[in-house]
């Protein structure tokens, strides 16, 4: 019996980025799939039930919080852990967010995907 795969839904508008993502947690031995806006991105956490959800707050249609309380309002989606990627400072970003159970906030900039994936295996080892 094979150890299980983890899934890995990520939720972004920049392609560049969403690919970037993709290919390391791909590498990684992870299902990855891919939303380009929070719409699709919820219908996508519905259909996959990811295991962590990678979440961009700024994106077309429905942006990245709203996504997060209609994820939360679902019966499924109130314990799915979800880390918020963006670009926005600390203070940017709506308490609503932080107070919506997402287990970790990641400034874009400020990581890698090495460590990003690394964040996310040890969310998924907790």
């Amino acid at each position: 019996m094979g150890k299980k795969q983890f899934k890995v839904a990520i939720i972004e508008d920049d392609i560049t980025i969403s690919q970037m993502y993709r290919f390391k947690f791909e590498a990684e031995g992870y299902q990855v799939e891919t939303a380009s806006n929070g719409k699709l991105g919820l219908a996508l956490a519905e259909e996959m039930k990811p295991d962590i959800i990678l979440l961009d707050l700024m994106m077309p249609e429905m942006n990245g919080d709203e996504m997060l309380q209609k994820l939360r309002a679902k019966p499924w989606g109130k314990t799915m852990k979800v880390v918020v990627l963006t670009n926005m400072g600390e203070q940017e970003i709506p308490e609503e967010v932080k107070q919506m159970g997402v287990v970790a906030v990641i400034l874009k900039a400020d990581m890698t995907p090495r460590q990003v994936a690394e964040l996310v295996k040890q969310q998924l080892a907790a």
